[in-house]
Order: C-alpha cells, then sequence, then structure tokens
C-alpha cells in the first residue's frame, strides 16, 4: 500500500493532504478502462453441446473383469467352453444338517511324542470281493462349485491351446509321474524311523533327477518332522462311509498333524492358493480318529508345499479351530455327494485318496 499526497491550496496556503489508494485497485481501474470486456467465443449452441459431450464422458463407466467378461474373452480367442457353468454369486455359508463330531471321545488326545518305533501303513484293500467305499478325493471332485469348474476348465483350454491335446496329456502324465515319485522317496526317508540329520548328512543327498529339487525344497521342513506314527496308510470313516489314504502323520515342531505333501510349479505361499486341500487334510483326520486301526486322535494339519527348482517349501499350519472350520465344509460337501448320487451308486466305485 502506498501514500499518494495531494496540495491543497486554501487561503493562498498550500496544504498537504493524504489519501490511502491501493495501487493494486487502480491499476485494475485503469485496466478495464483501457481495454472493453472480451466476449465469450463460444455461442450458445456450442456452449450447449459442450455441455452434453462433457455430461456424455463423464458418465461412462469402465467395470472391473468378471467370469463373464473372462469367458467371452475366452471365447474368442480360445473358442466356447462346452463343458461346465458361468459362475454365478457364491452360495451362502451353510451349517451341515447332522454334526458328526471330529473327535472321538473313546481316544485320548497325545501331549507328548511317542517312543521311537517304525511308522504303521495300513495298505488300501484292492481285493474283488471288498465293500466298495468312495474316496475323499472323488468326492471333493464331484462337488466342486460352478466357480471352481469354470476356472479349472479355463486353465485346461488355455494349457491345451499352448501345448495341443497330446502335448497337454504328456504334461498332466508327467506331473503324476513326478508326483507318484516324490511321495515314494519320502516313504522310504519317514519309514526309516530315523530323524532327517541322522538319516542325511550336510551335503546335498542324491535323489531321482524327477524329484531332486522337490526334495531340496522341503529339506528343512523334514528337519522338524519327529516320531512319525504313519505313512501312506489307508483311514477310513465307517459311520461317514469314505476313506482316503493319508501321506503323514507325524509331529510337526512338536505338534501331531496329518501332514499332507504337495508339488507345486508356482508359488503358494498363503493357505487360500492351496484350494482344496485343507478340506482334504480336515476329512483325513476325522476319518483316522474314527478308524480303531488308530489307537490316538489328531486334532492338528500341514499342508506342505514343494517346488521342482529347490525353492523353500511353503508349509501351511492348520489349527484345532482351523480344521473343525474345514470339518463342517468336508460334512457339507459329503451331504452334496450323497444327495447327488443314490446309495447303490455312490458305492459303485474307488479311488486312491
Amino acid at each position: 500500500m502506498f501514500i499518494l499526497k495531494l496540495v491543497v491550496s486554501v487561503g493562498g496556503s498550500m496544504v498537504p493532504q493524504c489519501t490511502s489508494l491501493l495501487v493494486r485497485n487502480l491499476s485494475l481501474a485503469c485496466h478495464c478502462l483501457r481495454y472493453p470486456k472480451r466476449n465469450s467465443p463460444y455461442s450458445p449452441s456450442n456452449s450447449e453441446r459442450y455441455s452434453s459431450l462433457l455430461k456424455s464422458v463423464m458418465s461412462s463407466r469402465v467395470s472391473s473383469q468378471t467370469p463373464e467378461t473372462l469367458q467371452a474373452e475366452d471365447d474368442h480367442i480360445y473358442g466356447p467352453i462346452v463343458k461346465g457353468q458361468t459362475p454365478s454369486s457364491r452360495p451362502e455359508m451353510r451349517e451341515p444338517r447332522t454334526f458328526h463330531p471330529f473327535l472321538n471321545c473313546e481316544k485320548t488326545l497325545e501331549t507328548e511324542e511317542p517312543e521311537s518305533g517304525l511308522p504303521v501303513r495300513i495298505l488300501f484293500d484292492r481285493s474283488p470281493g471288498r465293500t466298495i467305499v468312495p474316496s475323499v478325493s472323488r468326492i471333493l471332485q464331484q462337488t466342486l462349485s460352478p466357480e471352481q469348474i469354470f476356472y479349472l476348465e479355463r486353465w485346461k483350454k488355455r494349457m491345451v491351446a499352448e501345448l495341443g491335446e497330446d502335448g497337454f496329456k504328456e504334461y498332466t502324465q508327467n506331473l503324476f509321474r513326478q508326483g507318484k515319485i516324490f511321495h515314494s522317496v519320502l516313504e522310504d526317508v519317514l519309514m526309516s524311523g530315523e530323524t532327517w540329520e541322522e538319516t542325511h548328512p550336510p551335503e546335498t543327498p542324491e535323489y531321482p533327477p524327477e524329484v531332486q529339487g522337490y526334495m531340496e525344497s522341503i529339506s528343512h521342513i523334514l528337519e522338524d518332522v519327529t516320531a512319525v506314527r504313519a505313512t501312506e496308510s489307508t483311514v477310513q470313516h465307517d459311520t461317514l462311509n469314505y476313506l482316503g489314504i493319508v501321506d503323514c502323520v507325524a509331529h510337526y515342531r512338536g505338534v501331531l498333524c496329518v501332514i499332507d505333501w504337495k508339488t507345486s510349479e508356482k508359488p503358494k505361499p498363503f493357505l487360500r492358493n492351496t484350494y482344496d486341500n485343507p478340506i482334504q487334510v480336515a476329512a483325513y483326520a476325522g476319518a483316522l480318529n474314527s478308524d480303531d486301526n488308530y489307537k490316538y486322535q489328531v486334532e492338528n494339519g500341514l499342508i506342505v508345499v514343494a517346488y521342482k527348482d529347490g525353492s523353500p517349501a511353503h508349509a501351511h499350519q492348520l489349527s484345532s479351530e482351523l480344521m473343525l472350520e474345514y470339518w463342517k465344509t468336508w460334512l457339507l460337501r459329503l451331504e452334496e455327494f450323497t444327495e447327488q448320487r443314490p446309495s447303490h451308486v455312490s458305492s459303485a466305485f474307488s479311488e486312491k485318496r
């Protein structure tokens, strides 16, 4: 702010007077006097047209991809999917109509590791006259949700498009063969009754080349596995009429667990990445607890995901609380399986697991 002094003559004398003026306001006033106001270059019709265009752009929406849009994209690239259905909204959580107990009140829970001894292995009865009982794996396969079926078929179509029909068949056969060798080698290690440190020196042991990476991957897990109680052993729930072959029952870091060994080419760092595997482990544990061939109970689980490239395996522990939740889910899947097939049909097949 500047002070502008004015001198006024009064009775022949010059008397100064001060008037406060804002130079900025004065400058603006002068500018307005010198330059006339500009008219808008847009006519009313142009402004109206611009407003309509702006509303049109601002009102458009871009939605995220859904199974429906993914299927449309895949149909365009790979052709239409023949089997399965497009997944709908997720079903609401339900409770089993009949809740069968997970634990057996006639058995006791182990609080300490038992004395060392050879693990139990109860072979699967394949005799012609045996009673046919559905397996855990078959029941889970027959009760996949529409969403699971959709993504499974989508993965298969992409693999076939990449490898061809014969290439995909060879790929799945190799995976099955590698898994079989991996479980066989593991069984030999666990059946020895010795700890990992006792049977394996610091240097890397030799295994079949197909499973060398997998065994290296789980080496740090095996260091914490002790007191193996069973390996590749059949468990059966007579009341619920199902069976399975459990990979391993042992102590992991001092806790008795049903252990399931899995192989994967992709990392699975979170439990949700293992899909239905926790339900499978809970089903095995529930069958073992009900089976009179086993004089103990198991209320914890462990899923170990081994990697072909030898990177450290992920170990997903299932607490007793989590096992109860997955046991409820298993009972729901079992009810669904029973509803799908009459009793005389559901007992007409059997699988290893």
